[in-house]
């Protein structure tokens, strides 16, 4: 047996095991809730004229918390990430909800960005990788206040941050003194199976650059029919002048076989005025849901570096949904 074979083989075991131990989610009680995932891969990357790399390992996994007593509702859950810095493991979402009726919430504590299309969970997404990201243009986690409006037509919020954006997208940067984030959004759903997305950020004095971090995003996604999904987007962050000034898009469709298998394809890019890099990313995606907890996909890109070295990925990944 090859050591790729052998690779491709542990994968399947891991999945098995991982299905093994899958249930529905927890509920403890009327108040208390208890869900989360596992996700493990096996990736190959080879670079031109670069020496290939592999990995072969959990990819992520979160154990989330909720309470729900209205009208009030909080969520905590732990993030665990294999030699992740600074800590493999991570408390992420910590934060309260106020229902304070007729559509309007306000929330404080820690939580993810508004901005993206694509989930910060590979496990929510029909790919197994990013479709951009190297410059970082949506915001992660940070901390703070957030007051939100929805109905069925419309949607918008306004957030007080700590940061927009911080060392790493796990949290902001944990003070107010250094300069203060900010985010607003507005989404309409008033077209069936339409939804557009509008969104800005400002990051004053950004704790990862110590200047103004101006970013802006947009995306739309529409259901064509029951089989048929695609969606398009486009972010930009500007820092001022050439420095920390990018762009990245994508277009994506996933079409749904049956209610088990699925194809994802999708075309994206990014430009970094900074470093000078550009590339168009081409992304197919197949999966099958072997289980309502187990999903196995595979997936293979082609990143055609513009300015630099092309790259070939394939993955296969099972990943578990509790």
């Amino acid at each position: 047996m090859t050591k790729s074979a052998l690779k491709l083989a542990t994968v399947g075991a891991l999945a098995l095991a991982f299905a093994g131990q899958a249930m529905a989610e927890v509920k403890l009680n009327d108040t208390f809730s208890v869900s989360g995932y596992v996700a493990g891969s096996y990736q190959y990357s080879k670079t031109a004229a670069a020496i290939a790399t592999d990995h072969l390992d959990v990819d992520s996994s979160q154990l989330l918390f909720k309470y729900n007593s209205a009208p009030v509702t909080g969520v905590a859950s732990v993030y665990y990430v294999p030699k992740q810095a600074p800590d493999e493991a991570t408390l992420l979402d910590a934060y309260a909800t106020y229902d304070v009726g007729n559509g309007v919430s306000v929330t404080g504590g820690k939580f993810l960005s508004y901005l993206g299309y694509e989930s910060f969970f590979s496990v929510n997404n029909p790919t197994i990788s990013a479709a951009n990201g190297a410059i970082g243009v949506i915001p992660g986690y940070h901390s703070g206040v957030k007051v939100d409006y929805s109905d069925k037509e419309w949607g918008f919020g306004g957030a007080l941050l700590d940061s927009v954006y911080g060392a790493t997208s796990l949290k902001g940067d944990g003070s107010l003194k250094s300069g203060q984030g900010y985010e607003g959004y507005v989404t309409y759903k008033g077209v069936t199976d339409l939804t557009i997305f509008g969104g800005v950020a400002f990051d004053n004095q950004s704790a990862v650059t110590g200047k103004d971090i101006a970013t802006y995003n947009i995306w739309a996604s529409y259901k064509v029919d029951a089989k048929t999904t695609v969606a398009a987007e486009f972010a930009q962050r500007d820092g001022g002048g050439r420095t920390d000034k990018g762009s990245n898009w994508l277009f994506l469709a996933n079409y749904q076989a049956t209610d088990k298998v699925n194809c994802a394809f999708r075309i994206s890019g990014e430009k970094d005025m900074d470093a000078g890099t550009k590339f168009v990313k081409y992304t197919v995606a197949p999966g099958i849901a072997l289980t309502k907890d187990l999903t196995v996909r595979a997936e293979y890109s082609l990143t055609d570096a513009r300015v630099g070295r092309n790259n070939n990925f394939f993955g296969v990944q099972a990943y578990v949904k509790f």
